[in-house]
């Protein structure tokens, strides 16, 4: 994987390891010559990744919608920044250009990024790993909910399989260079 998109909050959260960690990611990112993909601020989980590959000679690429250039405060010193009009056209563009996706600790935003990558996966219209790096057990009762849907059979057990989970940022990533796309979900 050349670039690895990442979703995460425009706040920096309640716990000081959601930011020590988006730095050790980061660090990982530069170091392994990963370019960052991401929503393009400047401030929060989303600017700190940024910064961090940044000052370690990485490079980053953000997407951002006019909508959110102002409010989100623009990173003004990334390798590029993309404007687009919609939030819809952020996805897209940010689907189209990374190789892989992972969720840190944020909002419904950034959840509803990941649903839409993990939906998208299921059906067959991406085929690209995605993971859920679960700093602090943050994502602990997601993954429960997701268990919940299995039992409950709303949701395939191979479709659960679809996106990864670790506390462990480099074993998440060597998880998902294992990816193989599963098949096309049928009815």
């Amino acid at each position: 994987m050349k670039r690895i998109a990442v979703y995460c909050g425009s706040s920096l959260g309640a716990h000081e390891i959601y930011k020590e960690q988006a730095i050790a990611l980061g660090k990982f990112l530069a170091k392994n010559n990963i370019t960052l993909i991401y929503g393009g601020a400047s401030v929060g989980i989303m600017g700190t990744i940024a910064d961090t590959i940044l000052s370690e000679g990485g490079e980053v690429i953000g997407v951002i919608p006019t909508l959110l250039e102002q409010r989100e405060i623009a990173h003004k010193g990334l390798t590029q920044l993309i404007r687009v009009e919609t939030m819809h056209e952020r996805k897209a563009k940010m689907m189209e250009l990374a190789d892989g996706f992972i969720a840190l600790p944020g909002g419904p935003g950034t959840l509803e990024e990941f649903f839409e990558v993990f939906t998208w996966n299921q059906i067959g219209i991406l085929q690209k790993p995605c993971g859920v790096l679960n700093i602090n057990g943050y994502y602990n009762k997601l993954i429960e909910l997701f268990d919940h849907m299995v039992r409950e059979k709303f949701l395939q057990e191979r479709s659960r399989n679809v996106f990864y989970v670790d506390d462990n940022y480099e074993q998440l990533i060597h998880k998902m260079l294992g990816f193989v796309a599963p098949a096309i979900k049928t009815y």
